[in-house]
């Protein structure tokens, strides 16, 4: 029997996919939660052989679980599912030691066989996000330049991104600038919304 932790913070995509999990003879949900901060202490309590996780998880995303995962408990393997098929997701996922990357839209009998393969330390990985990402570009941006896009995403101005990043408001607006070079965006707003689809703003480095 494979034991399968699940965390997805939707009630109602949790409950889906433990009924459909339910089906499968050699697979046990053994503990389920809705909040990337309680993985490893979930994980870490039942000791699952595999964690099925959503990437985007309130408290901490699903591959910074990931990440913490393997290092506090390296046996159990991991599996992200992902709504976004983006291409420099799947390499963060990588980075983490994710064995298994998935879209939600995956037939289950696919989850099923991937979470099989996960248990038994193989990879299993969308074969169209792998094509996807072996085309995709890399993230051209510095750990700062992302940290002001992201500010700037979120609606802070050039002086409070200068007073939040603790830098002057010339430099906040070199950073902002190098950002919509590098990305080859027409403006600002044209440089969030391609770091945004390329997945760049929530796989790169964070503030701090």
């Amino acid at each position: 029997m494979i034991r399968v932790l699940l965390a997805e913070d939707m009630s109602m995509v949790r409950s889906a996919l433990m009924a459909l999990l339910a089906y499968e003879d050699d697979l046990e949900v053994v503990a389920d939660v809705d909040r990337g901060d309680l993985v490893v202490p979930t994980a870490l309590e039942v000791r699952p052989d595999v964690a099925v996780l959503d990437i985007d998880l309130p408290g901490l995303d699903g591959l910074r679980a990931a990440a913490e995962l393997h290092e506090k408990l390296p046996e159990c393997g991991t599996l992200v599912l992902t709504g976004l098929a983006r291409p420099a997701y799947l390499r963060s996922a990588l980075s983490a030691h994710v064995l298994g990357f998935l879209g939600k839209d995956a037939p289950a009998e696919e989850l099923a066989a991937a979470i099989r393969k996960v248990a038994a330390g193989e990879r299993a990985v969308d074969p169209e996000l792998a094509l996807a990402a072996l085309g995709a570009r890399e993230n051209p941006l510095t750990p700062r330049e992302l940290d002001t896009l992201r500010l700037a995403a979120e609606g802070d101005s050039v002086t409070e991104i200068a007073a939040r990043l603790f830098i002057s408001a010339g430099t906040a607006r070199n950073h902002l600038a190098a950002a919509v070079s590098k990305t080859g965006g027409r403006s600002r707003v044209d440089a969030i919304r391609i770091a945004e689809e390329m997945g760049w703003l929530s796989t790169g480095p964070r503030l701090g």
